[in-house]
């Protein structure tokens, strides 16, 4: 693999890492993006799955006192729901449909009214989330919007937030690599090179991130995360339909 695709990597990995390590999210939709511009669909989603599931796992870590860890476990009931449906299919999303879905998924978390969302940590709602949260991950790659939308309209804290997003977005990440490595077998080709340094710098990139999280607010951290995966998002969406247009 060429040496400034690997930079490209390092680099890509290190920042979507920081960006997921302060708000929980839309950093592993930025690195999706970059991704897909650069590998076959499946052979992305293998990378940015070692990627985020080593950024996830790395920030559950850091902040393993902040994990709700009942509702973790209600979410990964939903995970294993999700999990058994997907294995009687063998579905691979094109780039065109991951690029759009990538745009859809942080509009629909918005417009989607709140009495329609059952929050994490109300009856069903943490069960719900997982599996939701798993199909999209299994169609798009991404889901952290769609996540996001069913832990912002309840009190806790920003830290309890970010670690329990983190613990069940490790499993969800681990549930597409087992996917799409058990249905392509040896057509990934994931490169051990850039799988290796993903690793590393998903590592380094959550770590920098404690620092700005411990320092923002709850409320600046409702807000950004709002205007930045809007923003994102809006991005893909035509990326998206300016590929399916140029067909």
């Amino acid at each position: 693999m060429q040496i400034g695709f690997l930079v490209l990597i390092a680099f890509s990995v290190l920042g979507t890492s920081f960006l997921s390590g302060v708000f929980g999210m839309a950093g592993g939709m930025v690195l999706m993006g970059i991704l897909i511009a650069f590998l076959p669909v499946p052979a992305a989603m293998v990378l940015h799955g070692t990627a985020q599931m080593t950024s996830n796992g790395w920030r559950a870590i850091m902040w393993r006192r902040n994990v709700h860890f009942r509702i973790f476990a209600r979410y990964i009931a939903g995970l294993l729901v999700a999990a058994a449906m997907f294995s009687f299919m063998a579905f691979v999303p094109d780039k065109a449909f991951v690029l759009i879905a990538l745009g859809i998924i942080p509009f629909l978390a918005v417009l989607v009214p709140a009495k329609f969302v059952p929050q994490v940590n109300r009856r069903f709602g943490a069960e719900l989330c997982g599996f939701l949260n798993t199909v999209m991950q299994f169609i798009a790659g991404v889901s952290g919007p769609l996540l996001d939308v069913f832990f912002v309209r309840n009190q806790m804290d920003r830290r309890t937030i970010v670690a329990t997003k983190a613990a069940c977005q490790t499993f969800s990440h681990m549930a597409k690599l087992v996917y799409f490595t058990s249905i392509l077998g040896d057509e990934v080709q994931a490169d051990e090179w850039a799988m290796g340094i993903a690793v590393v710098m998903a590592i380094m990139g959550t770590s920098l991130s404690k620092l700005v999280l411990e320092r923002l607010t709850d409320h600046q951290f409702r807000r950004w995360t709002q205007w930045i995966v809007m923003t994102i998002g809006a991005v893909y969406l035509a990326q998206g339909f300016y590929v399916l247009w140029s067909r």
